[in-house]
């Protein structure tokens, strides 16, 4: 019988493996989880296909990136809570460097005629990349009749006005959960299930805005990292409703933008929070902004890492689940018609992001190739005075 490793090696192999992992980690999180697949269970040898597969049917049951939630899954099971901590942040920083410094570029050249028209072409491919997200997604997510009318309620609230995106996806698994309840008994429907988005949407109806301080945004963003359920593109619903739509601190042009930044960048999809947090409060912002949206994935992970054979399968989590998600798919749906009739003015920018749509939906083409295609085509078009 071998000798235990020494917890500092662990904990530098941990920081060493997740660290290249969030350099090279492109393609989302579905690659991002089959390469810690490829690294932990088949080269190291640390953990058994089963227990893999074990956590990753667990992170589907906590708000938050489930490829970074791996990350301190793995870590935990490695060396504990520091090493959660060491394989959760080493597997973040490469993406949030890399989109601090893409934001701060962004910043100093955005007031460069020369640059416009780049920066112009690539909204268009972000917001068929959400798109294709989103078909994937709902493919998934909505499943039935009840949880199909359940994603219309959702986008309905959204629709008219309620802008609390936490309620609407608390409300929404509530009101899944309630009907759960009542199909189990075989009982008739009731009205507990109908009204559970309305009511709890309407009791958690955020007021008016304060200015744009750290600490308010230190407060939103550990808000979203708290309940954002079903993908990281839903941080996008979450930005447009609040940072647009209600505090009016971005544009939906920069919005997009920010969106792209992070796109571009490896490792987890929500470090486009460090981009809007750099163009909001500038690297305070930044850094206050990723701080809080990813402090409460390292709670609940190590919170629940020691739960998952108790937890995973309970039949009541499951409709929770399924519900939250269906209506996560809601939201980005209108989000994403939302975003495109605000940001697309020009024949060009339809046709760009028609174009990109087709590459994202019958090819699979990557991001980082699609938003460098829009930017040269953005350029190509104001070369010949076509407007976008």
């Amino acid at each position: 019988m071998q000798p235990e490793t020494p917890l500092a090696s662990r904990l530098a192999e941990l920081a060493r493996l997740f660290f290249t992992l969030g350099v090279v980690g492109f393609g989302g999180p579905a690659a991002h989880i089959a390469m810690m697949e490829e690294e932990v269970v088949r080269k190291r040898g640390w953990m058994t296909p089963q227990s893999f597969l074990d956590l990753v049917g667990a992170t589907n049951l906590i708000p938050g990136p489930n490829s970074t939630e791996m990350t301190m899954h793995v870590g935990f099971s490695r060396a504990g809570w520091v090493g959660l901590l060491v394989a959760g942040a080493s597997f973040i920083l490469p993406a949030a460097g890399l989109t601090l410094l893409l934001a701060w570029l962004y910043v100093q050249t955005a007031e460069v005629p020369a640059l416009a028209p780049i920066l112009a072409g690539i909204p268009a491919a972000v917001l068929a990349v959400i798109a294709g997200a989103l078909w994937r997604l709902g493919k998934k997510a909505v499943t039935g009749v009840p949880l199909a009318m359940l994603a219309i309620a959702v986008a309905a609230l959204l629709l008219i006005g309620v802008r609390e995106i936490p309620a609407l996806l608390l409300g929404g698994g509530l009101g899944g959960t309630l009907l759960y309840a009542v199909r189990r008994r075989h009982s008739p429907p009731t009205e507990a299930a109908s009204i559970g988005v309305p009511i709890v949407a309407a009791l958690l109806q955020g007021a008016a805005a304060a200015a744009p301080s750290l600490g308010t945004l230190a407060l939103f963003f550990l808000k979203v990292g708290s309940v954002l359920y079903g993908s990281g593109y839903v941080l996008v619903a979450y930005l447009e409703a609040d940072l647009v739509g209600r505090f009016g601190w971005l544009t939906q042009t920069q919005l997009l933008d920010a969106v792209a930044i992070g796109q571009l960048t490896p490792g987890p999809v929500l470090t486009t929070s460090t981009a809007v947090g750099y163009l909001v409060q500038g690297v305070p912002g930044a850094l206050v902004a990723t701080l809080a949206i990813f402090l409460p994935a390292f709670v609940f992970t190590g919170l629940l890492h020691p739960l998952v054979p108790k937890f995973r399968d309970h039949p009541l989590t499951a409709a929770l689940l399924d519900a939250v998600n269906a209506a996560s798919v809601s939201l980005m749906a209108v989000v994403t018609v939302r975003l495109a009739v605000g940001a697309f003015e020009t024949p060009a920018a339809w046709g760009i992001a028609v174009i990109a749509a087709l590459l994202v939906f019958w090819r699979g083409i990557h991001v980082v190739w699609l938003v460098g295609g829009a930017a040269i085509v953005g350029w190509v078009l104001s070369t010949m005075g076509i407007p976008i």
